[in-house]
C-alpha cells in the first residue's frame, strides 16, 4: 500500500486515470441497480386447479338439437341416448325401447324414506335389468339418497352394492340426492353436509370396484355441492330449460322428464352421453 502511494505521489496521470476508472465503476453500477428496480417482479408460479368450471367444454348450447324421434343430439362431440326408469315406469317392453334408438339405462335400485328415513328396494329393479341386458342395452344404476350424514350416505352404499351384487354394469352407480317435501327429514341439509354425504357414498362405491357417479339439478350444482371437491366422479346433471348452458362440464345430461319412448306407457326421463 505504501509503494502505491508513492508511486501515485510520483505520478499524477496514474493518479487521474485510477480516479476515473472508479469513477466508471461507480456509474456502472448504479445504471445496473436502477434497470434492475425497473423490472417488474417476476410473477410466482402457482399451480393450475382443475375443477369441473375450468375444464375444457368442448360444446356450445347451440350445438344440440332435438331429432325426429324427441331425443337430443350434439353435432360437435360423439354422444349416445339413454333413458332412466324406476318402477313409476311400470311394465317395459325393452326390444321396443332398443329399437326406438336407446343405447343404455340407468335403474333406479332403490332409496330411503324421505319421512321415515327407512331404506327400500324398488320392486321393479331386477326385472328391468334382465329386460335391459337380454335386449342389448348397458345397464347402470341409481339410489335415491335422502342421508343427512356421512354414516348415512355409507350406509345406503352398502344396501344398494347389495341390490347389485349379481348384475354386470356397464355404466356407473349413481347417487342421488334429492330435496324433498316440506317437513321432511332433510330440511336443514346443507352444501357442505350434503357434499360430505356425497363423498362417503362414492367411496363406499369405489372401494367395491364399481364406479359411482353424481346426479344433481342446476340448483344443486350451482349453489350447494362444493363440485370442486367432487370432480373425480362423473357429473349427471338433471336440467331441463333446453340448453346446455350449465358452467362445468357434465358426463351425463338428463334434458326431459316427459319423454315418450316406445314400449314404456308413461313418461320417461331421458339423457344423453357426452363421453370426455
Amino acid at each position: 500500500m505504501q509503494k502505491l502511494k508513492k508511486k501515485l505521489k510520483k505520478n499524477p496521470l496514474l493518479y487521474s486515470v485510477i480516479g476515473a476508472v472508479l469513477a466508471m465503476v461507480l456509474i456502472l453500477v448504479s445504471v445496473f441497480l436502477l434497470m434492475d428496480s425497473a423490472q417488474p417482479p417476476v410473477p410466482q408460479a402457482t399451480p393450475i386447479q382443475i375443477t369441473p368450471g375450468t375444464r375444457t367444454i368442448p360444446y356450445a348450447p347451440e350445438d344440440f338439437v332435438l331429432n325426429k324421434d324427441g331425443f337430443m343430439e350434439c353435432v360437435t362431440v360423439p354422444f349416445t341416448t339413454g333413458i332412466d326408469v324406476s318402477v313409476y315406469q311400470g311394465e317395459i317392453d325393452w326390444q321396443q325401447v332398443k329399437n326406438a334408438g336407446v343405447e343404455y339405462v340407468f335403474i333406479r335400485i332403490g332409496g330411503r324414506g324421505s319421512a321415515s328415513g327407512k331404506l327400500y328396494t324398488d320392486d321393479n329393479a331386477q326385472q328391468n335389468y334382465k329386460g335391459a341386458k337380454k335386449a342389448g342395452l348397458q345397464v347402470g344404476a341409481y339410489f335415491f339418497s335422502q342421508a343427512v350424514s356421512p354414516e348415512e350416505a355409507r350406509e345406503e352404499a352398502e344396501f344398494a352394492l347389495q341390490q347389485v351384487a349379481d348384475w354386470q354394469l356397464d355404466l356407473p352407480l349413481a347417487y342421488d340426492w334429492e330435496w324433498s317435501e316440506k317437513g321432511s327429514r332433510t330440511d336443514d341439509m346443507t352444501g357442505s353436509v350434503l357434499t360430505e354425504c356425497t363423498k362417503a357414498f362414492c367411496q363406499v362405491i369405489e372401494d367395491a370396484g364399481i364406479q359411482p357417479m353424481i346426479y344433481f339439478n342446476e340448483s344443486q350444482g350451482l349453489d350447494m355441492l362444493e363440485l370442486e371437491e367432487l370432480q373425480q366422479y362423473p357429473f349427471w346433471l338433471a336440467m331441463y330449460d333446453g340448453a346446455m348452458d350449465f358452467p362445468y362440464r357434465v358426463d351425463y345430461w338428463q334434458y326431459s322428464e316427459s319423454g315418450k319412448v316406445a314400449g314404456i306407457d308413461a313418461s320417461v326421463d331421458l339423457n344423453i352421453f357426452l363421453p370426455s
